[in-house]
């Protein structure tokens, strides 16, 4: 483990902020609940034991290794759940160059792709700390019943991974699935080195113990000397402004950008103090974003194994959260968009409105101002903070249409500003919080588009194509009463539309 880069020299180790850092980087190795103050002192104390997992996870192994030989003969694995649920083992099992399909979207399109395996070859697997998100319970339906309707036992092909005494740890038990239990006391984005990132890794083959004994590893060394972890708070904290660019180029650990962006976006987004990942695609200079990378050349560049970044940016996290005076723990604001999702189904319905937009280019409908695309985003990019980001939210296939993320990089070229991209609904488990209780000074364009299918979800009175409008529109709701600029483009015609959006954005 070792840090590097070109903010090295405004590290100031004399700073009584450094000192105060220290001295919070002690108590948090004792546990200490209230080093973020009264108000989150109730939540910390039952969020804190994420800093024993790299030894109490070992606890697991043997379940592990049962787990591992049962579905050994299952080639495919899927793996449903959202946020830190799915991050965590998506970058695992792509550093280890493992075979997992991440179900972490209720896009039918995406969705499709998850139930084309070989039925009687294919273990599920359902994270969820409640068993209430509606992602999660509307995907575990839809296997149970496809397991079913294939003359298979689902509880031969499922595994759920949830809270002890949860109500989807009860419904399973009762109805004979294999269950693990996570603890309770780790919060979602602090759950990698969980059950929550441990199943899933151990299913698709990879030594979750050798994980541990890394994390332990790195753990063990900054307690007896803390200057690398108070070092990256420093910086994170004192030194870099709202803007934080991270890359996975050149460090063989992709996906780690995207688990990163979660955990600083949704712990240190509110109160308007945050600090926001702009995950981008390879290390790019830029003086109003402090860069963060794990290879090669940056501001900050953190050099250590996959478990040990884990752990690193968890503590790191936890000291930053102190440092800006804010509770890293909570997500005050993620009920907001699903709320508002719950009341659309409401009025709904279960049958999807129709909507007419104001103006049409091609295949591209265009809700809000602008009468062609190209007039459309003249119009929004001069409407955006002079300090501010863009946020683009994608509620698409994010395996058949990923050309969509390269609207990101292009944006950001053109107007010189941070621009962030994320996959929807996944990002309202992630960058969600800090759209609604980070820096007020966000640009938001949704991209939706007319599935070419749509799938029931079981017990429901609606489908995911339902759902998912519901979502992206519900989100649009909770920004729009906050007055954020927010344009929305859906594509009737998905590839056209792309074509047509990345060939706009090139001309502005």
């Amino acid at each position: 483990m070792k840090i590097s880069g070109h903010a090295i020299k405004y590290i100031d180790r004399s700073d009584v902020r450094y000192v105060a850092l220290t001295q919070v980087h002690a108590r948090l190795a004792k546990k200490d609940s209230t080093i973020w103050g009264p108000a989150a002192q109730a939540e910390a104390s039952v969020r804190l034991n994420w800093i024993d997992l790299p030894e109490s996870s070992r606890d697991l192994l043997p379940a592990l290794d049962a787990l591992y030989a049962k579905h050994r003969d299952k080639g495919n694995v899927v793996l449903c759940g959202m946020g830190g649920s799915s991050l965590g083992p998506e970058v695992i099992a792509q550093s280890f160059k493992k075979k997992l399909f991440i179900l972490d979207s209720t896009d039918p399109d995406y969705v499709a792709h998850a139930l084309k395996g070989d039925l009687a070859k294919t273990v599920v697997v359902v994270s969820s700390k409640s068993g209430s998100t509606i992602e999660t319970a509307s995907q575990r339906a839809l296997f149970e019943d496809a397991f079913t309707q294939a003359g298979l036992a689902p509880h031969n092909h499922m595994v759920i991974v949830t809270d002890p005494d949860s109500p989807l740890d009860k419904q399973s038990r009762a109805a004979g699935f294999t269950v693990i239990n996570a603890d309770p006391n780790v919060g979602g984005r602090f759950s990698v080195l969980s059950a929550f990132g441990l199943v899933p890794s151990a299913l698709i083959g990879v030594d979750v113990s050798i994980l541990l004994d890394n994390a332990s590893d790195a753990k063990t060394a900054f307690l007896k000397d803390p200057t690398l972890v108070v070092d990256i708070a420093y910086l994170l904290a004192y030194h870099a402004g709202q803007y934080l660019s991270y890359t996975d180029d050149g460090s063989a650990m992709p996906g780690l950008s995207d688990w990163a962006e979660q955990l600083v976006a949704e712990s240190t987004g509110k109160n308007q103090v945050g600090r926001l990942p702009v995950v981008i695609e390879k290390a790019a200079s830029n003086p109003n974003v402090f860069s963060v990378a794990y290879a090669g050349s940056a501001d900050l560049v953190v050099e250590a194994d996959l478990a040990a970044q884990f752990i690193i940016w968890e503590w790191v996290t936890a000291l930053v959260g102190a440092a800006l005076e804010l509770d890293p723990f909570n997500q005050p604001n993620v009920t907001e968009a699903k709320e508002q999702t719950s009341a659309l189904l409401k009025e709904w319905g279960g049958v999807l409105p129709v909507f007419t937009a104001p103006h049409t280019d091609g295949a591209v409908e265009i809700f809000g101002e602008g009468v062609d695309l190209a007039n459309s985003l003249k119009l929004f990019t001069q409407g955006i903070h002079k300090d501010g980001y863009v946020a683009i939210m994608a509620y698409l296939d994010r395996k058949d249409e990923a050309r969509i993320s390269e609207i990101r990089s292009m944006l950001s070229e053109k107007i010189g500003k941070p621009v962030t991209f994320g996959w929807g609904p996944r990002f309202l488990h992630s960058t969600g919080q800090f759209h609604k209780g980070g820096q007020q000074n966000g640009s938001f364009l949704q991209i939706t588009g007319t599935p070419s299918t749509d799938i029931a979800i079981p017990g429901q009175i609606f489908g995911f194509k339902t759902l998912v409008a519901a979502q992206a529109l519900g989100d649009g709701k909770a920004l729009a009463s906050r007055k954020y600029p927010l344009l929305r483009f859906n594509l009737t015609n998905r590839s056209a539309g792309i074509d047509q959006l990345l060939d706009a954005v090139k001309k502005i």
